[in-house]
């Protein structure tokens, strides 16, 4: 791929490759692995080899360890910070003995001190994109995003972002600050941001849209086949969209999605993230191994034609239930 072949993603001058690096299942979270054990020299060869591919977009967040992933990044670009863009998280309380109190806190005094961390953290001076990961149901909105706007004057960040926020909250956050992107789940399983307006209201405002688990979390693999394919303590077990006769339901659109993508060649996961490419939005695959950052970022440069598009759509057309996002806790956490 040509290095300098990038997109803005926004309207306020960050350009990126047309796919990123999801970084949060080569640590622990909180003692749980994410998708599967993580290995620290094959994560950050994973990371090494995406750049050298000219794909040097990671996205990481304080929450993942807590703390340890932005770490491990750090290991990853060290000695070579200016080659990558970075986007980490905050808003996930992190207490000063590193664990999660599971509350969320955007206040302006947690802002300045969550962002020093990071910066310790990652082993830089400045963040790329800087998002608030989850609304703080007790703190303005605007509150928050005044206080990121005073990083950017001081130079610690680049841009700012949103994670999981409703198109009010967007409104509300772009009069203080423009914001350069959102990041929601989003893929052919999940496509609630077209369906409530947030796409629209994204596009109106010439905000960037990232979307993460653009996999299903790994279901549109093709790789999982029944339930027991996870070990105990994989966090997808507590999910709707793996239990039940959902995961059965789920597993029949997968097969579907399977049948075009051998037509094309192609693996099921590159057919996926092609699609969202399609759209003008930035999908952030997350692996840790180097075989799939080789596979998801080619699917950049896989071109669909129209009849594909239809074809895919017509398989999991818009509004079908492939089972809600997170166990009832986490989505209430979300601000819809």
């Amino acid at each position: 791929m040509n290095i300098n072949k990038k997109i803005e993603l926004g309207s306020q001058g960050l350009f990126v490759p047309k796919v990123g690096l999801g970084c949060m299942g080569m640590t622990q979270i909180a003692g749980m692995d994410i998708y599967g054990k993580a290995d620290e020299a094959e994560s950050i060869a994973t990371i090494h080899r995406s750049l050298e591919l000219g794909y040097n977009f990671l996205d990481t967040a304080d929450l993942y360890g807590p703390l340890l992933n932005e770490r491990l990044v750090a290991k990853a670009i060290k000695g070579n910070r200016n080659q990558y863009t970075i986007a980490t998280k905050f808003g996930y309380e992190i207490d000063d003995n590193e664990q999660l109190t599971w509350q969320f806190n955007g206040t302006k005094n947690y802002v300045k001190k969550a962002v020093e961390r990071s910066l310790k953290n990652l082993g830089t001076d400045y963040i790329d994109l800087y998002y608030l990961h989850r609304l703080d149901p007790n703190t303005p909105i605007e509150e928050t995003v005044a206080a990121m706007a005073e990083l950017v004057k001081e130079g610690k960040i680049g841009h700012i972002g949103l994670s999981e926020v409703s198109s009010v909250t967007i409104k509300k956050a772009h009069n203080v600050h423009p914001l350069t992107a959102v990041q929601t789940e989003y893929s052919l399983f999940e496509r609630g941001v077209e369906e409530t307006g947030i796409l629209k209201t994204l596009q109106d405002l010439g905000i960037g849209f990232v979307a993460y688990s653009p996999l299903g979390r790994g279901f549109i693999s093709g790789d999982i086949k029944k339930p027991d394919d996870f070990a105990d303590n994989d966090f997808r077990k507590s999910l709707p969209r793996f239990q039940g006769e959902q995961f059965y339901k789920n597993i029949a659109l997968v097969n579907e999605i399977k049948t075009l993508a051998i037509e094309k060649e192609i693996t099921p996961s590159q057919l996926a993230i092609a699609w969202i490419v399609s759209k003008g939005i930035l999908p952030i695959p997350g692996t840790k191994r180097v075989k799939y950052v080789e596979e998801n970022n080619a699917a950049a440069e896989i071109k669909l034609s129209i009849e594909d598009l239809k074809r895919l759509e017509t398989i999991i057309p818009m509004g079908t239930i492939t089972g809600a996002r997170y166990d009832a806790a986490n989505m209430g956490a979300i601000d819809q």
